[in-house]
């Protein structure tokens, strides 16, 4: 697997995002989704990762800068034909490194918080990702679940 940082100028990253987009409205009212789509990924405080097995894509992640200390995961998203091989693990790993590198003492995230996203608490659990309140410009919202971890 190469993880590379992605320019979002191409299709398969375009579908991607779409899907994740798409699939987080199925799950949360609009107002509760929080991901951004493919133009608001190209902002200079984002750095945007995918993740390739020769010319198949197979996942992506992003960090935001929150301020020089703190980050926030966004983005993580697995493609559905890859999910269960250790994608997830190896793009966290990644960003995590990536975080350390940047000399970060926080990466929190936000997800949803029904059901459906039971998988994803459970990877950012087993990845030191604890429950937290709102961070950066979140309020409290009973579709959004916080996480952090100290570095």
């Amino acid at each position: 697997m190469q993880i590379r940082i992605d320019p979002l100028t191409g299709p398969e990253i375009a579908a991607l995002l779409e899907e994740h987009v798409r699939d987080l409205a199925r799950h949360s009212p609009p107002e509760s989704v929080h991901a951004l789509d493919l133009h608001r990924l190209r902002n200079p405080q984002i750095t945007f990762w995918s993740a390739w097995a020769g010319a198949a894509l197979l996942g992506c992640v992003a960090i935001k800068e929150l301020d020089p200390r703190h980050g926030e995961l966004k983005s993580m998203r697995t493609v559905a034909s890859h999910v269960r091989q250790g994608v997830a693990s190896t793009l966290m790993r990644h960003v995590l490194q990536q975080a350390l590198q940047r000399g970060y003492d926080r990466l929190s995230l936000e997800t949803g918080s029904g059901p459906a996203f039971a998988p994803a608490h459970r990877l950012y659990a087993r990845f030191g990702f604890e429950p937290c309140g709102p961070f950066g410009d979140y309020v409290e919202d009973p579709y959004s679940a916080f996480m952090t971890r100290a570095l």
